[in-house]
């Protein structure tokens, strides 16, 4: 049986990551983290940069779709967080990987579009 490596699961993720997972700016992350610490609590190294953890990320994530997808405000996120038991939103699991499977539906139907074409100019050339 062939060896497979697992995906490797980072410890801890930088601001200028975190924004480019939800692309958005460092500042609004920054402004974000500031806003919900119950949910949010950065660590640091010792220049002072804030390092978020994989449940931060998460978190930054149910934010991200409560405030820019749902248009609440950043209380009433606030508020749908506490009242979440478990302090995950499942909406935003399934939102991703509804996402991630749609792009590789995208990918493979290129793929095919570009194998048809390739056909189609095979058979001109063969006639």
């Amino acid at each position: 049986m062939p060896y497979k490596e697992k995906p490797v699961e980072k410890l801890y993720y930088t601001i200028g990551e975190v924004s480019e997972i939800l692309g958005e700016n460092a500042s609004l992350v920054r402004f974000w983290a500031g806003k919900f610490p119950d949910f949010i609590k950065p660590a640091r190294n010792k220049k002072g940069n804030r390092l978020f953890t994989a449940r931060d990320l998460a978190n930054f994530k149910v934010i991200y779709y409560l405030v820019k997808e749902r248009g609440m405000t950043l209380e009433g996120a606030a508020k749908r967080m506490k009242d979440n038991i478990t302090g995950e939103d499942k909406r935003v699991e399934v939102i991703s990987m509804l996402t991630s499977i749609k792009e590789k539906l995208q990918n493979i139907s290129r793929a095919l579009d570009s194998k048809d074409e390739v056909e189609e100019e095979a058979s001109y050339e063969g006639n």
